[in-house]
């Protein structure tokens, strides 16, 4: 079967997506995707060794979370790149310090968007650009303890972070 796509909707870099495919057991289906650039996370750690979050208004969801700075690749724009710079438009400070720590595929069942994880280290206080019309931030700095207790209390449930501050847990920065 040739593989036919067709863009049903885009709006920013995002695109829902309808293609036919043959899939590895021979069957022919029609799957629908939304088409994602990818994203930074970034787990920026301060001086005192407190981890640096945002509480982020998610008009989505219609209420708050608690998450790691984060953002959407521009188009042709290199991985760290991203993570300096959403790090800066989010928070205000800039990192001399960018760890990977790879990627998690978040929504792989209808979305091909790949997040790189990031540990940013050695911070200075810039200024914060001007947010995206849709993002409401308050900058937090918070220590790992408490930010553990919030996710095993629930108060911290967005995916990204969590992935993002257990890898960097087991991998030892925190």
């Amino acid at each position: 079967m040739e593989n036919k796509i067709n863009t049903i909707h885009s709006w920013k870099q995002i695109a829902l997506v309808e293609e036919t495919m043959t899939l590895p057991n021979g069957k022919d289906i029609t799957h629908t995707t939304i088409s994602h650039p990818g994203a930074a996370v970034i787990l920026p750690i301060d001086a005192n060794g407190n981890i640096i979050v945002i509480n982020q208004y998610r008009p989505s969801l219609k209420k708050w979370l608690l998450e790691l700075p984060a953002g959407t690749l521009e188009r042709g724009e290199p991985i760290e790149a991203c993570a300096h710079r959403e790090l800066e438009e989010e928070t205000g400070y800039s990192a001399q310090s960018m760890i990977s720590l790879g990627q998690v595929t978040p929504l792989a069942g209808f979305c091909d968007e790949i997040q790189y994880l990031f540990v940013a280290k050695q911070l200075s206080q810039t200024q914060r650009y001007q947010c995206d019309e849709d993002e409401v931030i308050e900058v937090i700095s918070l220590p790992i303890e408490q930010l553990e207790q919030k996710i095993i209390q629930g108060e911290i449930t967005d995916a990204k972070t969590i992935a993002c501050l257990s890898k960097a847990k087991l991998c030892g920065y925190i």
